[in-house]
């Protein structure tokens, strides 16, 4: 759908994080060492704001329910609204994933249970 990709990392200090920034930005290198056609950066402040000043068209944004939907699409008409350029591409989980989120990962990680089913082998290791 795209020739390059880049994963924005937003730094957010209301957000509870179990992982630093940095410590993001390592799991998610290290998933995509082997795609060169990805770019993987911090950003702080709005994200559209990231976007235009990095001639950014696309935010592409997975949803796993209906109820992503609804805080995803809300986010997306204010994104348009300050800044007009920008898209935003919805994409589906696939069916086996739609339970999955950081909350439930981190619970399990928390109660030292088996966390491969959730994550990539690369972060697992990075984990270990």
């Amino acid at each position: 759908m795209f020739t390059h990709l880049i994963v924005a990392v937003g730094k957010n200090a209301d957000k509870r994080t179990m992982f630093s920034v940095e410590q993001r930005l390592e799991f998610i290198r290290k998933t995509f060492e082997n795609e060169p056609n990805i770019s993987i950066v911090a950003y702080e402040g709005l994200t559209v704001d990231f976007c235009r000043q990095n001639q950014i068209d696309y935010i592409v944004r997975g949803l796993r329910s209906d109820m992503d939907w609804g805080v995803e699409s809300s986010i997306a008409l204010a994104n348009k609204m300050l800044y007009p350029a920008v898209e935003t591409v919805f994409l589906l989980t696939e069916q086996q994933y739609t339970g999955i989120s950081s909350s439930v990962v981190r619970d399990i990680l928390n109660n030292k249970g088996d966390v491969s089913a959730f994550l990539p082998e690369e972060v697992i290791k990075l984990l270990i």
